[in-house]
C-alpha cells in the first residue's frame, strides 16, 4: 500500500486527453470495421492497448523504473498514436496527400527527445547527487537516443522494401525520391528532436520558472 501511495496525482486535463485520444481511436476503428478494412480496424485496437502503457507499468508496483515517467509523457505518446493513427492512416487511405508523415516524423522526434531525457533523469535517480550526469549530458542522452530512433525507423523502412517489395522510402522510383524522402523525414525528426531536448531541460531545471520569477521581481520593484 505505501507503494501505492508513491503514484503520481495524474491531472483531470490529461486524463481526459488519454480517454478522448482512445474514443477516437475506437470510433475510427468502428468505422473501418464496417467499411470492411480489417487491417485497419486491428491497427486502431492496437493502438488503443497502446495508449494504457502508462497504466500497465503501473502494476509493477513501482518496482520498475518506467513507473516513475511522467504522466505527460505518455499524454504525448497518446496524442502521436491517435493522429498517426486516426489522421494519417485517413489521409493516406481516402486522399493523395503525401506530406501528412512529415508531422509524424517531428512529432516523433519531440517524444523520443522528451523520453530520452526523462530516461536519463529517471535511471541517475538512486545515485548520490555528485555522481549524477549533469543537464548538458542528459540533453545529448535525449538527442542521441531521439535520432537513433529516427535512423532505426529508415532501417525498418529499407529493409520491408527490400524483402517485401514495398515502397515506404518511394525508392522503387528511378530517380532521387527515396533519398530526398530519407533525409526530409530525418531532417523533420531531428529538429522535432532539438525542440523537445531543449524544452525538456528548460522544464527540468526550472529555467521558466526561474525567468518568471525574475520578470515578477522586476515588476515590482518598478511598481
Amino acid at each position: 500500500m505505501k507503494q501505492l501511495n508513491r503514484l503520481p496525482v495524474i491531472p483531470k486535463s490529461h486524463q481526459i486527453t488519454w480517454w478522448i485520444c482512445r474514443g477516437l481511436l475506437f470510433l475510427w476503428g468502428g468505422v473501418m470495421m464496417f467499411m470492411g478494412h480489417t487491417t485497419e480496424f486491428l491497427e486502431a485496437m492496437f493502438a488503443i492497448i497502446f495508449t494504457h502503457l502508462w497504466d500497465m507499468f503501473q502494476l509493477f508496483g513501482g518496482r520498475s523504473f518506467i513507473t516513475r515517467a511522467p504522466y505527460y509523457l505518455h499524454t504525448y505518446l497518446n496524442l502521436f498514436i491517435c493522429f498517426g493513427v486516426v489522421v494519417g492512416s485517413t489521409v493516406n487511405k481516402f486522399t493523395t496527400f503525401e506530406y501528412i508523415d512529415l508531422p509524424e516524423h517531428f512529432f516523433a522526434g519531440f517524444i523520443g527527445s522528451v523520453g530520452g531525457y526523462e530516461l536519463a533523469v529517471t535511471i541517475q535517480a538512486k545515485q548520490p547527487k555528485d555522481k549524477r550526469i549533469s543537464p548538458a549530458l542528459a540533453s545529448l542522452f535525449a538527442l542521441g537516443f531521439s535520432v537513433t530512433i529516427a535512423v532505426g525507423w529508415e532501417l525498418y523502412e529499407f529493409t520491408m522494401d527490400r524483402l517485401y517489395g514495398l515502397n515506404l522510402q518511394r525508392s522503387m522510383f528511378f530517380t532521387e525520391a527515396g533519398l530526398v524522402d530519407t533525409m526530409v523525414d530525418m531532417i523533420f525528426a531531428a529538429a522535432g528532436a532539438v525542440l523537445g531536448m531543449f524544452i525538456t531541460a528548460f522544464r527540468r531545471n526550472h529555467v521558466f520558472e526561474k525567468r518568471k520569477a525574475k520578470k515578477q521581481m522586476k515588476s515590482k520593484n518598478k511598481s
